[in-house]
């Protein structure tokens, strides 16, 4: 028997009644020990981002930090819980990407609206949606209600410079 889906706090068209001021996300990443770092920089003839609306669209973003990231294949080089710590990886370079998109205030953020996961993935791994939930979990630990968002999660056979796992979203903005 199928249950009646319900969109819970969220309006009519699945946006929620009023964003969240900054401060409160800046304190639930720095209550999980997340300091953004500066927005990547594009590594070939594309933006990091692109505004059309009331939508944001954000180019992928690979599971690198300052220490090199999580590079590999998955199921082979890289076990599950590396690959879902590089999809949180990669949701916090979301994160500071929807910040530059935002000048700075993630409290404009109005809810996450959908999220493309891609796992470079080893022959024998299919458990790609349990490494892409590394990235969803972030997303619904800053935003609360807000962060939930509809999702895609794909495995790949290769990412771009051997990185092993890459995320793009797309954003609602006010």
């Amino acid at each position: 028997m199928l249950r009646p889906f319900s969109y819970g706090r969220l309006g009519v068209r699945g946006s929620p009644m009023s964003s969240t001021p900054a401060s409160q996300i800046e304190d639930r990443l720095a209550g999980l020990g997340i300091t953004l770092p500066q927005p990547n920089p594009p590594v070939a003839n594309y933006v990091p981002f692109v505004r059309a609306g009331d939508l944001v669209h954000i180019s992928g973003q690979v599971s690198i930090d300052a220490a090199g990231g999580v590079k590999g294949v998955v199921g082979e080089d890289v076990d599950m819980e590396q690959a879902r710590h590089g999809a949180r990886l990669c949701g916090i370079n979301l994160l500071s990407q929807m910040k530059a998109a935002c000048q700075g205030d993630l409290g404009r953020i109005v809810r996450v609206v959908k999220l493309g996961g891609f796992v470079q993935a080893g022959p024998n791994f299919f458990e790609i949606p349990q490494v892409v939930n590394g990235c969803s979990d972030l997303m619904v630990e800053a935003f609360g209600d807000a962060g939930r968002h509809a999702r895609s999660a794909v495995g790949v056979y290769r990412l771009p410079t051997n990185f092993a796992v890459e995320v793009d979203a797309v954003v609602q903005v006010s």
